[in-house]
């Protein structure tokens, strides 16, 4: 649309003529949006808000004396604020490129300010430092143009060929290079150990593929022996099955056989061994029974017929006393004893008589048992 103004996302657009901005500015600031603008009655232009870079490089003398080149970087920007953009635009907008140029002389004085209050080791071994010290040093002056400082890098520091920075970077070089030669050394004795394992390595593995090929020769050449003696070995043990067989069987016949007799002949043997020892103690106990029987008969016979002839023999013994001269001296006891006497003697002599004929049936009782003892040794 005619008349109406749009700024870019990085710019901001400045509008003089009409009312004064902010604080008594002699122009109006616009971001980000867009302005209508009388063509005739205002006036706009166009201040940048995007990165800029200012490069300085000074020479400073350090704290020791020691004159140093130092080249650093600085990116900068006008500010976003309306304070920090009337700033720069009063000051920068008829000719915007003058902002680096001033930026670096800022920067050129702060920074061989610093550098002054430094050694050269530090200034060497702690550029961080040496570039924040700058930076807030820097931080107000920038502020009042209206410009804001992202950062600053320190990008060498060059000591003019007199040797001062190679002479205190020698003992760390040296250092450097000792522990290059030490970890080439170690770096060496590894390989030189890896190789060497290796070696030991492929050594091993040799003999063991070695030992193990020996041992699968041998399995095989084993089970080819076992394969070749399989036939002869499977029928001689089947022979020997067969013989142990043949031994089980006649061992079991034998056996058979050996109930057999025992069935057939032993035991018919020994029952009629038993029946006929059982006969022959029967017959011997019958035989003595029958003795018994006859001697208690005889006995019973002598022992009457003894007895009858009882006063005979006591006859005959007083017959004996006649004529013979015989004084009795007490009168009728006298008698009596000799008649008493008579009879004692009658019964000694009967006693005498059952005494031997006793003694001879014992002797006839006794003949059966004998004759039955022999039989049955004779196993009649």
């Amino acid at each position: 649309m005619f008349g109406y103004r749009v700024p870019a996302p990085d710019q901001a657009m400045l509008i003089s003529g009409g009312r004064r901005g902010q604080g008594g500015a002699p122009f109006r600031v616009v971001t980000g949006h867009g302005k209508f603008i009388l063509p005739v009655f205002r006036k706009t232009r166009f201040l940048t808000l995007s990165m800029q870079e200012a490069e300085v490089s000074e020479t400073c003398v350090t704290k020791q004396g020691i004159a140093l080149t130092v080249t650093a970087v600085i990116a900068f920007k006008v500010g976003n604020d309306t304070e920090s953009i009337v700033n720069a635009g009063q000051r920068f907008l008829s000719d915007q490129n003058q902002m680096s140029t001033l930026t670096a002389r800022i920067f050129a004085g702060h920074l061989r300010s610093i550098i002054g209050s430094m050694t050269v080791e530090e200034i060497v071994t702690e550029r961080q430092k040496l570039a924040e010290e700058v930076l807030d040093t820097s931080k107000s002056e920038m502020a009042k143009i209206g410009l804001t400082v992202d950062s600053l890098q320190i990008m060498s520091i060059d000591d003019m060929k007199t040797g001062y920075i190679d002479a205190m970077a020698a003992p760390h070089k040296a250092a450097i290079q000792r522990q290059a030669q030490i970890a080439q050394a170690q770096a060496t004795q590894a390989s030189v150990e890896a190789q060497q394992e290796a070696e030991r390595n492929k050594a091993e593995y040799a003999r063991h593929t070695a030992i193990v090929q020996a041992q699968y020769k041998a399995e095989v050449d084993q089970a080819q022996a076992v394969a070749a003696q399989a036939g002869p070995l499977s029928q001689a043990k089947a022979q020997q099955e067969v013989l142990m067989a043949q031994t089980e069987l006649a061992q079991r016949n034998a056996e058979l056989r050996q109930q057999q007799l025992v069935a057939e002949v032993v035991k018919p043997a020994e029952a009629e061994a038993e029946r006929v020892r059982i006969t022959a103690a029967a017959e011997a106990e019958r035989m003595r029974v029958q003795a018994e029987a006859a001697a208690s008969y005889d006995r019973v016979a002598l022992d009457r017929m003894i007895i009858d002839q009882l006063p005979l023999i006591v006859e005959k013994a007083a017959g004996g006393l006649n004529g013979a001269n015989i004084n009795v001296l007490n009168g009728a006891d006298g008698l009596s004893e000799i008649a008493a006497g008579l009879v004692g003697q009658g019964l000694a002599i009967l006693d005498s008589v059952k005494k031997g004929l006793s003694e001879e049936t014992g002797k006839e009782a006794a003949k059966p048992q004998v004759i039955e003892r022999v039989q049955i040794e004779n196993g009649k």
